[in-house]
Order: C-alpha cells, then sequence, then structure tokens
C-alpha cells in the first residue's frame, strides 16, 4: 500500500497487487497483478498491470493484461489498452479505450519472480560450484 501522505516521483515496480492512496508521478509497473488507485490517490502516471481498477485520478495511459475498471469516484485522462473495460455509472473518462478480447495488450512480459523485477535479488541464493 501507498499511503494517502506519500508522494513518488519516478518508477514503481511490484511483484505484488498495490494499493495507491498517495500520489505518484511516472509508472507503475505489476505485471501479472492488480494495481487499485484509491479514492485519495492522485496519479500523473502510465500503468500497466493484470487488472486495473481506478477509484481516484489518473492522468497517463493504462494497460490492463485482463480488465480496466473505473469506478464511479474514478477520474482519467488518457489511452485505455485491455481486453475488457468498466466504466461504471459515474465515472469520468476522456481518451481513447482499444479493446480486443482475443488478443492480449502489447506487453506480454510476465515475471517469474522477483529476480526478473529486481535483477541481483536471487544473486546471493545462487551459488554454483565452479571447479
Amino acid at each position: 500500500m501507498i499511503g494517502s501522505t506519500v508522494v513518488i516521483d519516478g518508477n514503481v515496480t511490484s511483484a505484488e497487487d498495490l494499493l495507491i492512496e498517495g500520489k505518484v508521478s511516472g509508472t507503475i509497473t505489476a505485471l501479472g497483478h492488480e494495481v487499485t488507485v484509491g479514492q485519495a490517490g492522485q496519479l500523473n502516471a502510465n500503468i500497466n498491470a493484470k487488472v486495473v481498477r481506478i477509484e481516484g485520478k489518473v492522468e497517463g495511459d493504462i494497460s490492463g493484461g485482463e480488465k480496466v475498471i473505473i469506478s464511479k469516484t474514478g477520474n482519467v485522462l488518457g489511452n485505455i489498452d485491455a481486453p475488457r473495460v468498466t466504466l461504471e455509472d459515474g465515472a469520468k473518462f476522456k481518451g481513447s479505450i482499444e479493446m480486443n478480447p482475443d488478443e492480449q495488450p502489447a506487453v506480454k512480459a510476465v515475471p517469474n519472480g522477483k529476480s526478473d523485477l529486481f535483477p541481483g535479488a536471487a544473486a546471493s541464493s545462487d551459488k554454483s560450484n565452479v571447479s
């Protein structure tokens, strides 16, 4: 969770689900996981995740591997690329939507674990015998 008083300026990469209530500028990547922008969340960032749920404000492009949901309190200014998109009654959206349920979005790489997202994380546990 990124709390309501947290401000991040840069790239966020996660190997688990994220709940964002703070302010983020940059990019958010959580391939294979869910990113939720809470009602207090304010993003000026591109988001790339398996499932993206927007309840706050997002300025940037959104790519969902499975689906993108903009709730009634959500406000999105940007383009959406996902097989399924849900806009709840009252949601605010300005941009374009690219939907093709038979085709996955452009980014298809799914990390196998932390070592794919954080090079060197598994290096300490990789011990090989060299003669």
